[in-house]
């Protein structure tokens, strides 16, 4: 069994090159639940220690982009008010975007930070540098990710990620 330093230093390793984080939404940025009001509006819950996390690391340097398999106005509000430019929303395949992502910014694979909750999200966190989940997270995600995050999603497991690359990066 791998010690605690080789672990550490493992995840360092792949933390270090990180410049962008692509982000799932639903089980991610939200808890996954989904409130419909009588008149239909939707509603969402973002943690907004996620947010901080998200705009610091924005000033820092970082880039980001959101992949949501559902379309929603609640998320393109939040994702706006954050100040993310890279939004895509009602893409199943979230492996055309990244493409798309890692094109326009000219970013090698091993650049790519991308957190998932749930199967469809496998193909994308299989292929980017470092995979991260919440720790709510359907389980065949968290056996195959390189990082489960001590906290559910929409409630500060996006943070976590962010302050970990930070931290190697020297940033925070």
């Amino acid at each position: 069994m791998p010690s605690e330093l080789t672990i550490r230093k493992s995840l360092e390793k792949k933390l270090a090159p990180i410049k962008m984080i692509l982000l799932d939404v639903d089980g991610v940025l939200t808890d996954g639940m989904i409130i419909f009001g009588s008149d239909g509006t939707e509603y969402r819950h973002f943690d907004a220690h996620d947010g901080f996390g998200i705009t610091r690391a924005m000033s820092l340097g970082l880039k980001f982009a959101v992949i949501s398999g559902k379309k929603s106005k609640a998320t393109e509000l939040r994702i706006a008010k954050l100040g993310i430019k890279e939004l895509y929303q009602n893409r199943m395949d979230k492996i055309l975007v990244y493409q798309k992502v890692k094109s326009k910014y000219r970013l090698k694979g091993r650049e790519f930070c991308f957190i998932g909750d749930d199967d469809f999200d496998l193909p994308l966190l299989k292929e980017v540098g470092f995979s991260a989940a919440p720790i709510d997270a359907m389980e065949t995600v968290r056996g195959q990710v390189d990082y489960v995050a001590t906290r559910p999603g929409g409630r500060g497991a996006v943070r976590e990620v962010i302050d970990m690359i930070l931290r190697t990066k020297r940033l925070l």
